[in-house]
C-alpha cells in the first residue's frame, strides 16, 4: 500500500488500473478529461494491459461499452453532465442488457446557462434507467468505490451497471491525501472478471429482452431488473464488509456523523456533505444536538437504514444540489415517499442549495438549522426553500442593472 496525493479524476484512474478493466471507450468532456488522459498514457506507457478507444460521441461511448461488457470483458467509461445525457438514450439500453460495466460521472450542472461546476441534476435524471448509483464525498471514498462497483456489478445476483458519482471541481481536480492498495490485495476482493453468461456463450444464455416484444414479456424483463437492483441492497453490504476486512474502511449504504442522539438532522450526499459536517460540529460546539446523514447508495435506494438512521429525531433537512424544474428538490421527495407511513416520524424540511456549485456558507447552514428548530416549536414545516444569501442577491442586482445599461 502506498499513500499519495490524488484528484478526483486520478482517483478514479488508480482505481480503473488496479480493477485490471480490459477496453475503455472514451469521449472527452470537462471535467472528465483527466481520467482518460491518464488512462490513456497508462496503457501508452504499458502499465496498463486494455484496449482504449476514442469515439465520436458519447452515446457511441455508452454503446460501446454495453457491446464489448456484453461479451464479457472487465469495462469501464467515464462522462459528464452534457456528455451524459448526449449518450442517455443508451443507459436504458445497457441496464436491459445487465451489463456490469462500470461508469464515472464527473456531476456538472446542465445547459442552460451552461456551468462547468457542479450540482447532481445530471446524475439525478438517471436514476431510473437501471444503473445502480454509488455517489462519493472524498477522493479516497472515488478510489475505493470503483473497485466495489465492479464486485457489486459482476456479482450474479445483480449484473447491473453501476454509476460512480463524484463533483467536478470541487472534488475531480482537488488534491487529497489517498491510500493506493497493493495490486494483489486487490486481485483477492476483485478476481478477474468470469462471467457465466454472456452473449458469446450460447450454452448459457442470460434473460434479455432485447428483441421487440408486447407488454407482458415487457412487463416481466422490467420488474427482473427492479428485483435485481433491490437484491443489490444486500450484495452491497456482503461486499462493504469485505472490503473493510480487506482494506480497512468500510462504506455502508448511508454514513451518520454525531447521529446517535441527534434531534435535528441534515441529509446530504457528495462532496458538500464536508460543509455540512463542518456545520453540525459548530453547531454541537453551541450546545445543540445536531447531525448529518450522508446518503451514499442512491440506487439502489436505501430507505428503511435512512428510516432507522432519522428515527427519534425532531426535524430533518433534506438539502438538495439539484431541483426538479416545478417540483423542487429531488432527494426530498424521496426521503419523504420512505418515511410517509412512519409513526412518529420527524418534520421534514426542504432546502435546494448549491445549484451550479454554488457555496453553502456557515450562515445558511445557520438558517437551516434555526429552521429546524422554528418548525418544531410551530409544528409547521415551511415551504421549500432555495438557499441565497443577501449579498448574492446583491451582486445579481448589480449585474441586472449592468445589462440594461448594455
Amino acid at each position: 500500500m502506498t499513500r499519495d496525493m490524488l484528484t478526483g479524476n486520478a482517483a478514479v484512474a488508480w482505481g480503473v488500473r488496479l480493477a485490471e478493466v480490459d477496453y475503455i471507450p472514451a469521449y472527452p468532456i470537462t471535467p472528465q478529461t483527466e481520467i482518460i488522459e491518464t488512462l490513456a498514457k497508462w496503457i501508452s506507457d504499458g502499465v496498463l494491459d486494455a484496449r482504449f478507444v476514442t469515439v465520436d460521441s458519447e452515446h457511441s461511448m455508452i454503446t460501446a461499452a454495453g457491446a464489448a461488457s456484453a461479451t464479457g470483458v472487465r469495462v469501464f467509461t467515464a462522462t459528464s453532465s452534457q456528455g451524459l445525457l448526449y449518450g442517455f438514450e443508451m443507459l436504458y439500453s445497457v441496464a436491459g442488457w445487465r451489463v456490469p460495466l462500470v461508469m464515472v460521472n464527473v456531476s456538472r450542472g446542465l445547459s442552460s446557462p451552461i456551468t462547468l461546476e457542479p450540482d447532481h441534476n445530471d446524475i439525478l435524471a438517471a436514476r431510473d434507467s437501471g444503473f445502480l448509483q454509488i455517489h462519493c464525498e472524498t477522493c479516497q471514498e472515488v478510489l475505493d468505490s470503483i473497485l466495489m462497483a465492479y464486485r457489486l456489478a459482476e456479482d450474479e445476483r445483480v449484473l447491473l451497471p453501476v454509476f460512480v458519482n463524484m463533483d467536478g471541481f470541487h472534488l475531480s481536480f482537488t488534491r487529497e491525501p489517498v491510500e493506493i492498495p497493493d495490486l494483489e490485495k486487490v486481485r483477492k476482493f476483485l478476481p478477474a472478471y468470469q462471467p457465466k453468461h454472456a452473449f458469446f456463450k450460447a450454452s448459457q444464455p442470460m434473460a434479455q429482452g432485447v428483441a421487440v416484444i408486447g407488454g407482458p414479456a415487457y412487463s416481466y424483463f422490467k420488474y427482473q431488473m427492479h428485483l435485481a437492483s433491490r437484491k443489490a441492497l444486500e450484495v452491497y453490504a456482503e461486499v462493504s464488509r469485505e472490503f473493510g476486512k480487506n482494506f480497512g474502511r468500510t462504506y455502508n449504504t448511508i454514513e451518520g456523523y454525531m447521529t446517535d442522539d441527534a434531534e435535528y438532522i441534515l441529509i446530504m450526499s457528495n462532496s458538500f456533505s464536508t460543509l455540512g459536517k463542518a456545520a453540525v460540529k459548530s453547531t454541537r460546539e453551541k450546545g445543540i444536538k445536531t447531525g448529518l446523514l450522508k446518503l451514499r447508495l442512491l440506487r439502489p435506494f436505501p430507505e428503511s437504514d435512512i428510516v432507522k438512521a432519522i428515527k427519534g429525531a425532531k426535524a430533518v433537512a433534506v438539502v438538495d444540489q439539484n431541483i426538479s424544474v416545478g417540483k423542487g428538490g429531488i432527494l426530498y421527495s424521496e426521503i419523504a415517499s420512505a418515511i410517509c407511513n412512519q409513526k412518529d416520524k420527524p418534520l421534514l424540511l426542504s432546502f435546494v442549495g448549491g445549484l451550479g456549485g454554488k457555496n453553502i456558507s456557515p450562515q445558511e447552514f445557520e438558517f437551516i438549522f434555526d429552521s429546524l428548530i422554528k418548525a418544531v416549536s410551530t409544528g409547521e414545516a415551511p415551504v421549500p426553500c432555495l438557499l441565497y444569501t443577501e449579498v448574492e442577491w446583491k451582486e445579481m442586482d448589480r449585474l441586472k442593472k449592468m445589462a440594461g445599461k448594455l
